[in-house]
């Protein structure tokens, strides 16, 4: 039933329930979903935020100058943790846990070595991607339960709107295939529905598999009432898994040659130290573990006690592509000081309940992707985020026929309009700016993090100032225009303050840079093909006067009466 008691069928009601939900929540689900879509690069966006890491090229002896610089860096440390460059790290990340540290994250220490010499390499202070990351579900400046019971509610919402408008569309896969330029009204719309429709697996499963990984923060009553509230316990039980069968040949082997090699580190703990104890080399290790997991490299060395007789090498695999075990990779253990095999641990099989989690958060997650799918997930997300722009803004040129009747515009639609060009067109110049300030800010000034991010969102409440200042279709125009320079220069700032051009990233494959470099020129051709097609349009409507003002509304200008189709 209607508010006004007129009865309304099954598609009525869900197409007023998709207008108004997609419009209250819109424009925090436009953010949502535009942070979230860089976030699939958020490892290339933190490498384009240090550029002092941009002269770090790997070799092939990077993991023996890794342990060599670790040797010099933090010689007393009871852990060494190296994590080695891949495709989409340029350098060498390193953390050790020294003598007597607490245990957890407070204890660890960090720092960035060079791949080709091991030396360390000092960076600025910054947030980079993981700041976006981290507003994509949790907001900024506020408690982080709060920022995600927020998110959490807007995710649920966009679900439901997402289903209702499938409802609404009874004729959802047709419109897919008709678009009809210039025809105000009709082509939003045609543009609405393509996107959406588009992308509506990668939607769908989006939104369900984030509102899945907040789960037992929305609702928390199953483990309340099984798990008397301990949270602790039940994410241990639910993390459990399911050992393989017996082991085989080569499993035997290896727990074999690790009873003999602990046999062996326990005689030698038993002696006296007279020193440091040298570490074995690593390449036969490396070697050997390549040989065991089929040509995968390692990700990853961690180093237990080294410098003494009980040192212990654990190597990890390269995440794999599976997204059950959510890019985790095996591990193998060698005796830090011979250099035997100690353990191969068998795979461990996920249990059921793990499996479907990891599989819907990995999707959510992108961890499985390779280079390729990556680029389609960023895609399908930009196609996301057009999707809620043009239902945004369709919101508008609807009410255009109202506009046109009553002679004015309402203050509220008026707001609308000012919201719709400050939390899209001015998003992209925020995040555009954020970028630029990664350079501009100076490096060593105290908190220099927070303020890269006060440029965010200072330079975003200045866009919503002018969308308020400026007439509408000026505002969209000059905002997109300014966020496609913005964007189109940050590869050549990059190369201007210190960083690797993108001439010199391609030739080295440092594809985390490049990658970034071409996420941002891909970024600023399609703000600037809006930018085009909204210069067109303006410069084909016939100037005129203002229409006069009205008593209780802001003038609306006859160009709008005339040509509702010159409306963004």
């Amino acid at each position: 039933m209607r508010l006004d008691g007129k009865p309304e069928g099954l598609r009525q009601s869900m197409s007023w329930f998709h207008t108004w939900s997609g419009l209250l929540l819109g424009w925090l689900l436009y953010a949502v979903f535009f942070t979230g879509t860089l976030s699939y690069f958020v490892d290339e966006v933190n490498d384009w935020m240090r550029p002092e890491l941009h002269v770090s090229v790997p070799q092939a002896d990077t993991a023996e100058k890794a342990l060599a610089g670790m040797q010099k860096l933090a010689p007393d440390a009871s852990t060494w943790t190296i994590s080695l460059p891949s495709v989409r790290q340029t350098a060498v990340a390193v953390s050790w846990r020294p003598q007597g540290a607490p245990q957890g994250r407070e204890g660890l220490q960090r720092a960035y070595l060079d791949a080709a010499t091991g030396e360390v390499i000092p960076v600025r202070e910054t947030r980079g991607g993981s700041f976006l990351y981290r507003f994509h579900f949790e907001l900024y400046a506020m408690p982080r339960i709060w920022g995600r019971w927020i998110v959490g509610i807007a995710t649920f919402v966009m679900l439901v709107a997402i289903l209702s408008g499938v409802i609404t569309h009874k004729k959802i896969f047709t419109d897919f295939f008709t678009f009809r330029p210039r025809k105000g009204q009709r082509s939003w719309l045609d543009a609405h529905n393509a996107t959406a429709v588009l992308a509506l697996p990668f939607h769908i499963v989006i939104t369900f598999s984030g509102l899945l990984l907040m789960m037992t923060m929305l609702m928390p009553w199953g483990v309340h009432a099984v798990y008397d509230g301990d949270t602790q316990r039940f994410n241990a039980e639910r993390r459990g898994v399911v050992q393989n069968a017996a082991p085989q040949g080569g499993a035997r082997e290896a727990g074999r040659e690790g009873r003999e090699g602990r046999e062996g580190r326990a005689g030698r703990a038993g002696q006296a130290d007279a020193g440091p104890v040298a570490l074995a080399l690593m390449a036969p290790m490396l070697q050997a573990a390549q040989a065991q997991w089929q040509g995968r490299s390692v990700a990853a060395i961690t180093v237990q006690n080294p410098h003494t007789a009980r040192a212990k090498v654990e190597l990890r695999e390269e995440g794999s592509s599976s997204l059950s075990n959510r890019g985790s990779g095996q591990r193998l253990v060698f005796d830090g000081v011979t250099g035997q095999l100690q353990e191969a641990p068998a795979p461990r099989v996920p249990s059921a309940i793990n499996t479907f989690i990891g599989s819907v958060s990995g999707l959510h997650l992108g961890r499985f992707a390779d280079p390729a799918v990556r680029w389609l997930l960023f895609l399908s997300g930009v196609v996301g985020t057009l999707m809620a722009a043009t239902g945004m803004v369709l919101w508008v040129v609807k009410r255009l026929p109202e506009r046109r009747k009553r002679g004015f515009t309402p203050r509220g639609h008026r707001l609308v309009e000012v919201l719709n060009v400050a939390s899209i067109a001015g998003l992209s110049v925020a995040v555009a700016g954020y970028f630029v300030a990664n350079r501009w800010v100076p490096v060593g000034i105290a908190e220099r993090a927070e303020a890269e991010i006060h440029w965010f969102f200072g330079i975003w409440l200045a866009c919503l100032v002018h969308a308020a200042l400026r007439p509408h279709a000026k505002a969209w125009l000059e905002q997109l225009a300014l966020a496609a320079v913005a964007f189109a220069a940050l590869p050549l700032l990059n190369a201007a303050t210190g960083g690797a051009g993108l001439w010199h990233t391609l030739a080295r494959g440092q594809w985390s840079v490049a990658g970034f470099d071409l996420m941002m020129w891909a970024l600023a051709l399609l703000h600037a093909a809006v930018v085009y097609q909204l210069w067109r349009r303006q410069r084909a409507a016939k100037p005129a006067k203002p229409a006069a003002v009205a008593s209780g509304g802001s003038a609306l200008p006859k160009t709008a009466l005339q040509a509702p189709e010159q409306q963004p």
